[in-house]
């Protein structure tokens, strides 16, 4: 079991177009920006924390994310669901730009990505990203994996409120990609562990569309796109028992389509002290 203390920063951004009722349309979102702090446990691959937001206590962030994340020798999930009302950004119609205000925009958001490591023997994802396993020998592995990412992003009574003529605007994901890549742990001397992986996925399946005013447009079910999934990690071990440093793990799609083009780009960063016990 390890005891971590950990700082926490999560963000989320958004771009969507396409021409609907024979006028361009083109959206570009981004969510506030979380900072949290937290302690937590690992045991066995899974962790759980209790979590502490500054800017929650004040009333400033109002936004709900929840993270479920697993790693094992062959195994590892990482799951994230985000309500947020903190969007902002430019919808822009034609010549016409308008700004969204937070509070004005409401998104629900599901992020999940699988992984099956082959070298399971000698790559092991837990030394870099939950410490409860020591890496020994730098040592790399393929990867096979599933990712899906699937919600919607739609306009607020607010808006309508501070601009009766402001378009009404819903943007739905909803995508699966099926591919492989590549991990691998570099130690340096025998106390610094490197980490770099990707794992491109290919989309086979997806319902992507853009609403507005009640006139939707929709994605093509089958097209060659894209969902990345980029992890990397440092990691410090002071002694068997004590250890220390910073991940980011980034969730970013790529959908070009002559009719809807949506791309969405999660990611969160993280630094943290541990004990094992």
């Amino acid at each position: 079991m390890t005891l971590k203390f950990r700082v926490n920063q999560t963000g989320n951004t958004f771009h969507a177009k396409g021409t609907v009722n024979d006028t361009y349309s083109k959206t570009d979102l981004s969510t506030s920006r979380k900072t949290t702090l937290s302690v937590g446990a690992t045991y066995r691959g899974v962790a759980a924390a209790i979590v502490l937001n500054p800017d929650k206590i004040s009333g400033i962030y109002k936004d709900f994310e929840l993270n479920f994340n697993y790693y094992s020798s062959r195994i590892s999930l990482d799951f994230s669901y985000q309500r947020s009302e903190s969007l902002s950004g430019d919808i822009r119609r034609g010549d016409k730009v308008g700004r969204m205000e937070t509070g004005e925009l409401k998104m629900n958001m599901v992020n999940f990505a699988g992984y099956y490591t082959f070298n399971h023997r000698h790559f092991s994802y837990p030394a870099a990203f939950n410490q409860s396993f020591i890496q020994r020998r730098s040592a790399g592995s393929w990867l096979a994996g599933i990712s899906y990412q699937g919600g919607s992003i739609k306009t607020c009574d607010a808006l309508k409120e501070r601009n009766p003529d402001a378009p009404d605007v819903r943007i739905y994901l909803g995508h699966v990609g099926i591919g492989g890549g590549y991990g691998y742990n570099w130690l340096i001397g025998k106390k610094w562990l490197l980490h770099f992986s990707m794992l491109p996925t290919v989309v086979v399946y997806n319902r992507n569309n853009l609403t507005i005013n009640g006139e939707r447009k929709k994605a093509k079910h089958v097209r060659v796109n894209m969902i990345f999934n980029e992890r990397a990690a440092i990691v410090h071990n002071f002694s068997s028992r004590y250890f220390a440093g910073a991940s980011l793990v980034m969730n970013n799609s790529i959908f070009d389509d002559n009719a809807v083009v949506i791309n969405q780009n999660k990611w969160r960063a993280r630094a943290f002290f541990g004990i094992r016990l």
